[in-house]
């Protein structure tokens, strides 16, 4: 099941995004964006949607409208769930969300370091547009047109 996250979940989701990235930091040389984010604050504005279990949350999202498009700023699955499709369910229904909006493209960024993201989001249809430095980050840019 997909829903909106609330205050009750933020724990859940901090441990989540930091059990995933946690393996990236010596590569990339410091914490990845998603293990600082304020996700208190996105909670609180509506922008993270998660996947949960009768055990508790496996993964969350943070999506939302930006400029022409919707934005997946993050997402992240339990690491012993990665590959049973709880990523591709959470990126569907930001992706329907942003339709129902009428949004006509998603598109977000990983880090070059993420390569398993890159494959993942080259199979869901994802365009890589560009690499560029942004915020001392190494990231790759995707784009996917929905209509």
């Amino acid at each position: 099941m997909i829903r909106e996250a609330t205050p009750a979940d933020l724990y859940a989701i901090e441990n989540i995004a930091n059990r995933a990235f946690s393996p990236f930091v010596a590569e990339i040389g410091r914490k990845p964006a998603p293990m600082i984010a304020d996700f208190a604050a996105l909670i609180d504005k509506g922008l993270v949607e998660v996947s949960v279990s009768t055990n508790g949350v496996k993964a969350y999202c943070v999506s939302y409208p930006k400029a022409a498009g919707w934005h997946i700023e993050n997402l992240a699955v339990l690491p012993e769930l990665v590959g049973n499709g709880e990523g591709r369910a959470l990126i569907a229904d930001a992706e329907t969300r942003a339709a129902a909006q009428g949004f006509e493209t998603v598109d977000l960024y990983t880090n070059v370091a993420m390569e398993g993201a890159i494959n993942f989001y080259k199979r869901l249809g994802y365009t890589e547009l560009y690499r560029q430095e942004e915020d001392g980050f190494e990231r790759v840019y995707f784009k996917k047109k929905l209509l």
